[in-house]
């Protein structure tokens, strides 16, 4: 699992013909658009993290060393210490010494040494059965799973790969947690055991000691639906039933399966100095990790009453609407400044009779009305056209971003609403773009970072595969 996956499925490439069955479980693919990057901007919260990778002790000790020289909590918040801390320039006081940081800070745009590490070109006529593994709510390494089954299955057939997406965060399929919750959301009970017993175990028996000729039984792609909080199975995936339905961003706040005449907007200040937070826990949580394990799936009740988050909504779902497969967003935008990051959010929006379940963890919390993130991305309006080479707005010019969010299998129940959020900051997850065009955000100064006004134009949409 995590990079033990990625060397899973690196050892599966021109592997010995004693290697039978191999599965890459949460396996990187490509550093530019997961875990350390979403699209090119800087997952912040990683900062932490760096110490591990890039640095480490001496020699052997009996006394902790990740992060002893990093953080002196007091009373902050993971919000408030990255705040704190001010551009990423400043990160050289901690990581001056750090070769994973220098490398990161030396190297901005996706080139070549970026590319050398994205592993999907080199999975080509893989011998070894694969079975990928991932969770809806991993929020360190999503794209990876999907975008080497994907691969596999379009490059390597004869590896017969099998997809397997449940209700997990990082590595949640790992262990038997008795009720299975991510963040608020209790999707079942013992659902870690349940797909070791039924898919992970017969894969390697039929493999390893079985007639190893891929009738395993099994079915190729096994994915929960966070929804209807139950397994489907598919013969492919993307699934070959999908139909695709746009949602327009409409300037009444609908979301419209038609564009308003004449083309409108609505606009918003976004401020650096005063950021959107990206889970409300993270304003409370201590500088680690913790807040980055449960946001995938938290309420966005916190973000709708901000003036700098646009909100659109359907009307209440006659019907269930399941969204099964890949979602692209098709912004039309401009903007006061030269740079900008543009984040959009699919959220589930509970009805107000909708009951709690017995586990929630926080027994404050309430269910009613409330507004679960199915999945968000960012995308850095520099790379809007290409990865390699950045380009600055032209300010005040209607601008085309459009990008992809991770693909989902999310069933919006009868009585719900969905619901589209769109804003340019999504702090500390992704690091503060200075809405000034320079070189080398990693080196941006205080100054760089200034307010600016941003216009979403009512023909931007979103457009999702849905299962009939």
């Amino acid at each position: 699992m995590s990079y033990a996956g990625f060397y899973a499925m690196a050892g599966s490439i021109n592997a010995h013909p004693a290697l039978k069955a191999s599965s890459p479980q949460a396996p990187i693919a490509d550093f530019f658009r997961e875990d350390i990057h979403h699209n090119g901007a800087f997952t912040q919260v990683a900062l932490l993290a760096y110490p591990l990778f890039g640095n480490g002790p001496a020699s052997p000790t009996t006394t902790p060393w990740f992060l002893k020289d990093w953080i002196q909590t007091g009373d902050q918040t993971e919000f408030t210490w990255h705040q704190q801390l001010g551009p990423l320039a400043n990160a050289r006081q901690y990581l001056a010494r750090n070769v994973f940081w220098q490398q990161t800070v030396a190297h901005p745009t996706y080139d070549q040494f970026w590319q050398e590490r994205n592993i999907l070109p080199h999975l080509q006529h893989i011998r070894p059965a694969m079975l990928v593994v991932g969770g809806w709510f991993d929020a360190e390494d999503l794209y990876g799973p999907l975008s080497i089954y994907k691969t596999l299955a379009q490059k390597s057939p004869e590896s017969r790969p099998m997809l397997v997406m449940g209700p997990f965060g990082h590595r949640g399929w790992s262990e038997e947690t008795g009720h299975t919750l991510h963040n608020d959301l209790y999707f079942g009970d013992s659902l870690a055991t349940y797909y070791q017993r039924t898919i992970e175990a017969p894969f390697f028996h039929h493999y390893l000691k079985g007639a190893g000729d891929g009738k395993t039984g099994l079915p190729n792609v096994y994915l929960f639906d966070t929804g209807l909080k139950g397994w489907r199975t598919f013969s492919s995936w993307p699934a070959s039933t999908s139909r695709s339905l746009r949602w327009y961003l409409t300037s009444n706040g609908q979301l419209s399966a038609q564009t308003t005449k004449p083309i409108r907007f609505q606009e918003y200040t976004s401020n650096p100095a005063h950021p959107v937070p990206y889970s409300e826990a993270s304003l409370t949580a201590e500088p680690d990790f913790s807040a980055l394990a449960s946001y995938m799936s938290a309420d966005q009740r916190f973000a709708s009453e901000r003036p700098d988050v646009l909100t659109f909504k359907t009307d209440i779902l006659p019907e269930n609407l399941t969204v099964g497969g890949a979602i692209t967003v098709r912004l039309k935008v401009s903007t006061t400044g030269t740079d900008a990051d543009w984040v959009v959010k699919l959220i589930d929006v509970y009805p107000p009779d909708e009951p709690n379940h017995p586990y929630l963890p926080n027994p404050n919390r309430q269910l009613a009305n409330y507004q679960q993130l199915v999945r968000a991305d960012v995308m850095r309006g520099r790379f809007r056209h290409s990865f390699e080479k950045p380009e600055p707005f032209t300010t005040n010019q209607i601008t085309e971003v459009t990008f992809p969010l991770q693909d989902v299998l999310h069933t919006f129940k009868k009585g719900h609403r969905v619901m589209i959020q769109v804003q340019s900051s999504w702090f500390p997850l992704i690091d503060l773009n200075p809405q000034t065009f320079v070189e080398n955000i990693y080196k941006a100064r205080n100054t760089d970072f200034k307010p600016a006004r941003h216009r979403l134009y009512s023909d931007s949409f979103v457009e999702v595969s849905w299962l009939p």
